[in-house]
C-alpha cells in the first residue's frame, strides 16, 4: 500500500479524521451501520465503529489493505478473514475506558444520591476485568469500596484474586458488566446473565450494563424485572440494538443509547491510536503526542466552595438523566424510526470531557480532596 496518497473510508462518527489522517489522502466518511463493498472499491483504508461488521461479504473484491476500529470491542470484525487475506488491523484497546468508568462513577454516585444509600457501604462486582473493569477496579479501591472481580479467562491464568459468577451474584450489591461478546470457546459471555442468573440477584441490587448487550438475556431480563420491582436496571448497551425492546425501557431507572465511552478525549485517543497504527504500518514517524489533538476543556477548572460535593462536579461534566430522557424521548416514535432514532442520538451527541481536564482549587477538607483524586479530578490544594 502507497503511502503518498491514500483512499481512506471512515465511519461519519469518529472524530479529528481531517486533522490526525487528512495529510496522508481523500477522507471520506459514511454511515457506519449501512457501510458496503460498493462504497469500498477505491478504499486502501477502512475505519469502523462497532456499528459496522468487517467481514468477507464487505471487503471482498475491494482494495482495502488496512482495516482499523476505533472502539475497545472487537467482536464486530472477522479478524481471521484479515489475517488470511493479508490486511493489516488494528483497534484501539482502553481508548475510552475512562469514559466508560466515568459513566460508571456517575451513575452510581447519581443513585447513592436518589436512593439514599452510601456507596462505601455497599460491595461491587465487577463481570469482565479488562480493560474498563481494571480501570473500574482500581478506582473503586481507591475510594475504599469492597470488590467483588469476576473474570473467568484472568482466574484460569491468576486465580485466587477473581471469584466465581455465583458467589458474586449472591453478594453484591452493585453488579458492573464490562464483558466482550464472546460467542464461542470456553468462556462465553452471550447471555452470560439468563433468567436463572438474575433471578438470583440480591433483594434491592443494582443491574448495570456498559458492556456488551448481549451479555444479558434481553427478553430474561425484561420477565425479571416485571417479577421484580426491587431491582434497579442501569443499560447503556442492549441486545438487539438500534432496535432496542420499548416494553424494556420504562423498567430501567437509567437508560442510554450506548455512549458510555462516549468522550471526546476517549473518541479522539481511539481515532490517535488508530493513526498511531497505521504510520507503523506505512513505516511513517510517530505522530505528534495525543494532547497536541486535544482541544482545552470549556470547564478547565473550578474554584471549590463550602458544601462541594464530588457529585456536583460529576455533573458538572456529565448528567445521565440528560441521556435517559433523550432515549425515553424516542419511544413516542413510529416504530420504523426508533432505530434511526437511536442511532441519530450516538451521531449527534454532545461534548463531554474526562474527569482529568477539570482541576479542583481551594481550600477543601481533606477527605474530599482525597475522593477527587480517587475519581480522577486533578486536585490543586491552596
Amino acid at each position: 500500500m502507497k503511502s503518498s496518497h491514500l483512499n481512506i473510508v471512515a465511519d461519519e462518527n469518529i472524530p479529528s479524521l481531517q486533522a490526525l489522517l487528512g495529510h496522508l489522502g481523500t477522507i471520506r466518511t459514511l454511515p457506519g451501520r449501512s457501510m458496503t463493498s460498493a462504497d469500498l472499491v477505491e478504499a486502501d483504508v477502512l475505519l469502523v465503529r462497532s456499528i459496522t461488521r468487517v467481514d468477507r461479504a464487505l471487503l471482498d473484491g475491494t482494495p482495502v489493505r488496512f482495516v482499523g476500529t476505533a472502539t475497545i470491542g472487537m467482536d464486530h470484525v472477522d479478524q481471521t478473514y484479515l489475517c488470511d487475506q493479508g490486511i493489516a488491523f488494528s483497534s484501539a484497546p482502553g481508548c475510552n475506558a475512562d469514559a466508560v468508568v466515568e459513566f460508571v462513577l456517575t451513575v452510581l454516585y447519581s443513585l447513592a444520591a436518589e436512593q439514599g444509600f452510601v456507596l462505601r457501604d455497599k460491595t461491587v462486582g465487577i463481570i469482565g476485568v479488562g480493560n474498563v473493569g481494571s480501570r473500574l477496579q482500581r478506582r473503586l479501591e481507591r475510594l475504599g469500596i469492597k470488590l467483588l472481580l469476576n473474570d473467568p479467562p484472568r482466574a484460569a491464568e491468576e486465580g485466587e484474586s477473581f471469584v466465581s459468577l455465583d458467589r458474586l451474584l449472591d453478594e453484591a450489591d452493585i453488579l458492573c458488566l464490562h464483558t466482550p461478546l464472546v460467542t464461542a470457546g470456553p468462556h462465553p459471555t452471550q447471555h452470560l446473565l439468563g433468567a436463572v442468573q438474575l433471578k438470583r440477584l440480591r433483594p434491592g441490587a443494582i443491574l448495570l450494563n456498559a458492556g456488551r448487550g448481549a451479555a444479558i438475556d434481553g427478553a430474561a431480563l425484561l420477565q425479571v424485572a416485571q417479577q421484580r420491582p426491587d431491582l434497579t436496571l442501569v443499560l447503556d448497551v442492549w441486545e438487539h440494538e438500534p432496535a432496542i425492546d420499548p416494553a424494556l425501557v420504562p423498567l430501567v431507572r437509567m437508560g442510554s443509547p450506548h455512549i458510555a465511552g462516549y468522550s471526546l478525549d476517549g473518541k479522539i485517543r481511539g481515532t490517535y491510536m488508530l493513526y498511531q497504527a497505521l504510520c507503523r504500518h506505512l513505516g511513517l514517524p510517530s505522530p505528534a503526542p495525543l494532547q497536541d489533538y486535544l482541544p482545552r476543556a470549556s470547564v478547565a477548572q473550578v474554584d471549590a466552595g463550602p458544601g462541594l460535593t464530588a457529585l456536583e462536579l460529576m455533573r458538572l461534566l456529565y448528567d445521565p438523566y440528560r441521556d435517559d430522557r433523550a432515549l425515553r424521548a424516542t419511544l413516542g416514535l413510529p416504530q420504523a424510526e426508533r432505530g434511526a432514532a437511536f442511532d441519530r442520538l450516538r451521531k449527534e451527541y454532545p461534548v463531554r470531557r474526562e474527569f482529568d481536564t477539570l482541576t479542583v482549587t481551594g481550600r477543601l477538607e481533606p477527605a474530599l480532596a482525597e475522593e477527587l483524586a480517587a475519581l480522577g479530578f486533578r486536585v490543586k490544594l491552596s
